[in-house]
């Protein structure tokens, strides 16, 4: 691309929330937190005070507005992503939001970090580093807990419960669940963080982390009576169990079918999944994406895992101002990472490799702000590409390549003799 264009400031030091600024965000949060419920329970918080780190998992925007009524009326810097970001730089800096560009080494954004605690204020990270595509768990980075030592802090998580049956990533219609719940707890103090091995810390975050929305519904019988509840589950549940089958599957309404073997499932209100006929397989939607993981794996293991070779166009993201079409080309997932390779709109080439050991996950998009399309969002430290396939020139899932990417991954730590660890990267 001939154009060169100005590139974001990621050196910028983190901005401490204008003082006139912090009443404001509490007070555009307090309605919808108040709409819902909210139920905030703080454990293990006597005395607590910044400067802390809080770690939140991530499901939906109330996430944001809880964790403000969490920490308020303290400072904050919190990390978002550079697409949260378009339009609104000025804004987000003086709210004091620090901009990541997902699944990069980062020095810098340390660097920031380190700057929020010496400024005495509370440093917000969000380490699953995308919304949850089913509202469980998702990967965190095994650099997680060396990143809590260095800071020195007392580390608080928030887990917040109930946001994802109530917006989901596929379906972000409200659907009014309510009351919602969040737990507020201080897992370590600044003395004992100092001396807890990486290991420990690691595994206590990883222990902490550990939700499930649907389930959590079923258990407080929360019902969900939105006529349009399984739309867009599809785009997670991408492969039938009845006939193996993938990227066949479509819903509307309350419905979920397979277009292979015509099979269905009805979305109850409890949010469970219930065969139209014949056996059910999966009444719970996690467990239809963990066996569509197993699946991938298998693929992975056995060394035949590829996406083919998909015609996409690619969005740039070099500022905060807009998305650039950069141009036309085609990206393969396979068994090397993701290679994405085309022409720009100048007809000079572009090219991104991602091997395996450089991505331990990646974020995705399902019809990206209801118009664009699904999309892989791949980064480098300079740049964020949207790279949307052609649906109507190829099959694909998006969720697949996620899962596929993590899998990959896994498998390079297992083959280079670094042991697993459950629910780390």
């Amino acid at each position: 691309m001939k154009q060169e264009f100005e590139r974001f400031d990621m050196k910028a030091p983190p901005v401490r929330t204008k003082w006139y600024l912090r009443p404001i965000t509490y007070l555009l949060s307090a309605p919808d937190v108040k709409k819902h419920k909210n139920i905030l329970k703080k454990i293990n918080c006597e005395g607590l005070k910044p400067p802390f780190v809080l770690l939140c998992n991530h499901n939906a925007f109330m996430d944001f507005k809880v964790a403000t009524k969490a920490i308020y009326p303290w400072r904050a810097n919190y990390v978002v992503a550079i697409d949260g970001f378009i339009g609104r730089e000025k804004l987000l800096r003086d709210v004091g939001c620090i901009c990541k560009r997902k699944f990069t080494s980062d020095t810098m954004l340390v660097k920031q970090l380190v700057q929020t605690i010496k400024n005495g204020d509370v440093a917000i990270i969000y380490p699953e580093a995308r919304y949850s595509l089913c509202g469980t768990t998702a990967v965190l980075p095994e650099s997680l807990g060396k990143l809590c030592r260095l800071l020195k802090v007392p580390v608080v998580t928030l887990i917040c419960h109930g946001h994802h049956v109530n917006s989901p990533f596929w379906n972000l219609h409200e659907r009014g669940v309510k009351p919602t719940e969040a737990e507020f707890t201080q897992i370590f103090d600044a003395e004992t963080i100092r001396t807890t091995p990486f290991d420990e810390i690691n595994r206590k975050i990883v222990e902490m982390f550990q939700y499930d929305d649907f389930a959590w519904q079923k258990e407080r019988e929360i019902r969900t009576t939105y006529e349009g509840r399984a739309e867009g589950l599809h785009k997670v549940l991408y492969q039938c169990p009845k006939c193996n089958v993938e990227y066949k599957m479509s819903s509307q309404g309350t419905v979920l079918r397979c277009n292979s073997c015509g099979a269905e499932w009805n979305m109850t209100e409890l949010g469970e999944l219930e065969a139209v006929s014949g056996e059910t397989i999966f009444s719970h939607i996690p467990d239809w994406y963990e066996w569509e993981r197993k699946n991938v794996r298998r693929e992975v293991e056995a060394g035949t895992y590829s996406s083919g070779e998909l015609p996409v166009h690619v969005d740039t993201l070099p500022n905060a101002k807009k998305f650039i079409r950069l141009g036309n080309g085609t990206m393969v997932h396979d068994m090397n990472g993701f290679t994405v390779r085309g022409t720009d709109v100048d007809g000079d080439p572009f090219e991104m490799i991602k091997t395996v050991p450089s991505l331990y996950s990646c974020h995705i998009e399902y019809e990206y702000l209801g118009k664009f399309g699904d999309c892989v969002d791949l980064n480098t430290l300079e740049d964020t590409w949207y790279i949307y396939p052609e649906p109507d020139k190829c099959e694909f899932s998006v969720t697949k390549m996620a899962l596929a990417t993590e899998e990959l991954y896994f498998a390079f730590r297992r083959a280079n003799g670094k042991e697993y660890a459950p629910g780390l990267a």
